[in-house]
């Protein structure tokens, strides 16, 4: 086991996932980061020790762009259910960060199945549920595990939000309800940011933690992370986006399919999922392994994700499987777990793929990760062992 975090491995299949597969490959981590990476003519530092990886795959660490680790704890009940604030239909300023248990088993479970990095999410049981967070998945602290904070603002549209609140007899209760909540907070973040402006007389603002959220959604400089499944909650989620031009990002995607060609042409990001539930409420009924395909092919751009706990984590790579039995491109496949979610959350700087500069997030894999016999031997984040 490679206890510091320079060193050399040889001789497996490298997928660098920007790039061509390498066989007989050689990656070079010098102090956390990857320093080169190639074929076996690569040159070898002689001070650093080297690690055999023949036969084996050594693949990025994988991204799940959409989950609620750590804010819903397993095994813990209530105690650990930190995911929404049902309280108000609007908490824009409540954060993901604050809530999350480095200690949810979770984590150990996603290192241990090549999931590197997260992106946690409040729930979707409000209209506005709040700020979330892309972490790495080891850590003391999750300010250890944070990559980007806030790495956008979750929202929700179809049947949690007019469930939750239509049983405490208040607003929203229906669709056009949520849809109301919401363009009505933009408002509200709009005439906030007029009346800083306008603030020329030296006379101080009171701030707004709600609306200064919600105002950096405008300013474009998170996006916005729309839940909705049904293919009419979608096309409300355009309608919004192009009344307040923000950057949208759509999650979970059950029906996007049928708007494929309109969120191609949008270049509207898809992260689709879960898919391996079952039909348990209406607005999933159209749910299928089949559907990131069919929105890759339109051309639109997908990530993968568990949802996790709605399908534990370490199943991740197998619903990427499934996908792939039923007519997604396995290259596609891999870039929706590591490279193109790394796009949504702005941290493919730093993680998704294989080149020199990037942080040494990777994992050795005993054959094909799209393999369900294959396993993970060994994981490094910022080149340090992290299982195996």
């Amino acid at each position: 086991m490679v206890t510091n975090n320079s060193f050399v491995i040889q001789g497996g299949r490298i997928l660098p996932v920007e790039g061509a597969p390498i066989d007989n490959g050689t990656l070079v981590v010098r102090d956390g980061v990857i320093d080169s990476i190639g074929g076996p003519e690569t040159p070898v530092p002689a001070d650093l020790p080297t690690i055999d990886a023949s036969g084996r795959w050594i693949v990025p660490g994988l991204i799940d762009a959409h989950v609620h680790l750590g804010v819903y704890e397993e095994g813990e009940g209530w105690a650990g259910m930190d995911t929404n604030e049902l309280t108000d239909p609007v908490t824009a300023h409540v954060r993901a960060i604050d809530a999350i248990n480095p200690a949810d088993l979770g984590f150990a479970d996603a290192v241990a199945s090549g999931v590197l990095a997260v992106n946690v999410n409040p729930g979707s049981g409000n209209p506005i549920g709040g700020q979330t967070v892309a972490i790495k998945c080891v850590g003391r602290t999750v300010d250890e595990m944070a990559m980007v904070a806030p790495s956008g603002l979750k929202s929700a549209l179809g049947e949690n939000p007019k469930r939750v609140y239509g049983e405490q007899k208040k607003t929203p209760s229906t669709r056009l309800g949520t849809a109301a909540v919401i363009r009505g907070a933009f408002v509200d973040a709009q005439n906030y940011q007029a009346k800083r402006a306008a603030a020329d007389d030296g006379k101080p603002v009171d701030r707004d933690l709600k609306l200064e959220a919600l105002s950096s959604v405008l300013r474009r400089e998170i996006p916005w992370r729309q839940h909705c499944h049904r293919a009419d909650d979608i096309a409300t989620a355009l309608r919004i986006a192009d009344e307040f031009g923000y950057r949208l990002v759509i999650d979970h995607g059950t029906e996007a399919h049928l708007l494929a060609d309109v969120l191609a042409e949008r270049q509207v990001p898809v992260i689709i999922g879960p898919l391996m539930v079952s039909r348990s409420k209406v607005e999933v009924r159209n749910r299928s392994v089949a559907n990131p395909g069919l929105l890759a092919r339109a051309g639109v751009t997908i990530a993968l994700t568990t949802d996790h706990p709605v399908v534990p984590i370490a199943h991740f790579i197998h619903q990427a499987a499934l996908a792939v039995k039923e007519g997604l491109d396995r290259t596609t496949a891999m870039e929706a777990m590591t490279i193109n979610p790394a796009r949504i959350l702005g941290v493919d700087d730093r993680i998704g793929s294989l080149l020199p500069g990037k942080d040494a997030d990777f994992c050795v894999w005993s054959g094909d990760p799209l393999d369900v016999l294959s396993r993970v031997e060994t994981a490094y984040i910022d080149g340090v062992v992290v299982h195996g």
